[in-house]
């Protein structure tokens, strides 16, 4: 008497963002990997104007998903890592945005989509934190959200807001760069108070404040190089460049101590015994909170989340399970 065959009892859902996924292709390529590795038949929702994410997630879980695939940019991400927050059940990515900031930073190849559709099948499971950021607002609305890799106040949510999209569709992250210079008319020290878990409110002057659950850009700027997805912290830095020279100081530091120096050991022992830059400084920990002086501009994951009087941002360690290649970070 012939065994029955076994019901596949793994389901996959796709959340993906209409406007930037190719959605023909990458259904042809889910269904064949899904049926190859015995997965049920593939869930898929799109998102929309007033759905993100967060609320498709809860959908695809009440309809037996046992992994949630972001097909999208950073936003898109960002909402389903909301949505998935604590559930157990993994992510996979298949990034098409232009920053594709957590692929890059769990060292997720992207530029083959068969590929990423096969890891996400086929990948290992590992447990990364989320930082969470509650944002309130000059008229006293607050709001809250999760980021995955990076949020920030000051110049550098300024340049995000100022990203022209349609340059952004056409040269990608490089955009940033015409943003950079339109933003710096608009120089100036941020005054704020911070304290870093718990500690006693101080007054800084800085141009940016930077909060990180990973450190790595586009374009290989290594900008927070302790930063590790894993670690039940965040690493902040602070860029107050001073004098004439401040902003050379500032991107030596970034560019050159950080994305190439570091590489090696030798390069290491060098930093070591450099004097420290203040105009960038370096600090962790669990829980930060800062209140501006005026209201600026903050920004999530590169995504321009409008201007704010007050933010706290904290971690949730090992809030999030991820699909990762095999000996990723």
């Amino acid at each position: 008497m012939a065994t029955p065959k076994r019901k596949p009892t793994r389901r996959a859902a796709v959340i993906y963002n209409p406007l930037k996924v190719d959605i023909l292709v990458l259904e042809t390529i889910v269904a064949a990997a899904a049926k190859e590795s015995g997965w049920h038949r593939t869930l898929w929702f799109a998102t929309t104007v007033d759905d993100a994410g967060q609320l498709l997630v809860a959908e695809a879980l009440a309809q037996g998903a046992t992994m949630v695939m972001a097909a999208g940019g950073d936003g898109t991400v960002r909402a389903v890592a909301e949505g998935l927050r604590d559930t157990g059940v993994p992510m996979a990515l298949l990034p098409s945005g232009t920053g594709n900031l957590l692929a890059r930073n769990l060292d997720i190849h992207f530029t083959h989509l068969a590929e990423t559709v096969d890891l996400a099948f086929n990948g290992v499971d590992r447990k990364i934190d989320l930082g969470l950021a509650s944002i309130v607002r000059e008229n006293g609305d607050s709001e809250e959200h999760v980021f995955l890799v990076m949020a920030g106040l000051g110049l550098d949510a300024k340049m995000i807001a100022k990203t022209n999209v349609k340059l952004k569709k056409a040269v990608g992250w490089l955009a940033y760069v015409d943003a950079i210079g339109r933003s710096l008319p608009e120089i100036k020290a941020v005054k704020l108070k911070v304290s870093i878990d718990g500690e006693t409110p101080r007054a800084v002057n800085v141009h940016t404040i930077i909060i990180g659950n990973c450190g790595k850009l586009p374009g290989g700027i290594l900008l927070l190089p302790d930063a590790q997805p894993d670690d039940g912290v965040l690493d902040f830095v602070a860029l107050r460049p001073r004098g004439p020279f401040g902003w050379v100081k500032v991107w030596n530091k970034l560019a050159w101590e950080n994305g190439v120096l570091r590489k090696s050991a030798l390069g290491r022992r060098i930093i070591d015994l450099s004097r420290d830059v203040k105009d960038v400084t370096y600090r962790t920990g669990k829980d930060l909170r800062m209140t501006v002086e005026t209201p600026q501009e903050f920004q999530l994951d590169g995504d321009e989340f409008g201007e704010a009087k007050s933010v706290h941002t904290w971690v949730d360690p090992g809030a999030l399970t991820v699909r990762v290649p095999a000996g990723s970070f």
